[in-house]
């Protein structure tokens, strides 16, 4: 079964997506300096789009990221250590996620967005494998709901 399969159920998909908006919130308290500074600005410029804007996309971006991190993800299993082996291959994982967001904000209706994601694109692959540890948790604990 793969990880997009289990979103079917209500149940886990609120889980996961709320987990994934905690893990974003708390990736973004730890960014500093300057850069910390823009990218918190950014992402409340993304929130005021409009209510819940944030969950939103997570929700819909979520059975692709799901999809993209699959055959990573399945490697892990069978040498029994999913997170670990999502965390020592976050380059991989990195480049899988951000493949996904990068079609996604192509169709990007609004200009806030495309602008904002544009501008953080050069900076947005360490942030992510900065965040892979936390978010293969986030799928270990919905794999085992």
């Amino acid at each position: 079964m793969g990880l997009s399969e289990g979103l079917s159920n209500p149940t886990k998909k609120a889980m996961v997506i709320d987990e994934c908006c905690n893990m974003i919130e708390v990736q973004l308290a730890s960014k500093s300096g300057m850069s910390g500074i823009a990218l918190k600005t950014a992402f409340a410029a993304l929130k005021g789009v409009k209510p819940g804007y944030i969950p939103y996309v997570v929700e819909q971006i979520l059975p692709q990221c799901f999809t993209a991190l699959d055959p990573i993800w399945s490697e892990g299993v069978e040498k029994g250590d999913p997170v670990g082996h999502l965390s020592k291959n976050r380059s991989h994982t990195a480049d899988a996620l951000l493949s996904v967001t990068d079609a996604r904000v192509k169709n990007a209706k609004r200009q806030i967005v495309r602008g904002t994601y544009e501008k953080f694109r050069g900076s947005a692959k360490k942030h992510v494998e900065e965040a892979v540890p936390d978010f293969a948790k986030v799928i270990d604990n919905y794999t085992k709901v």
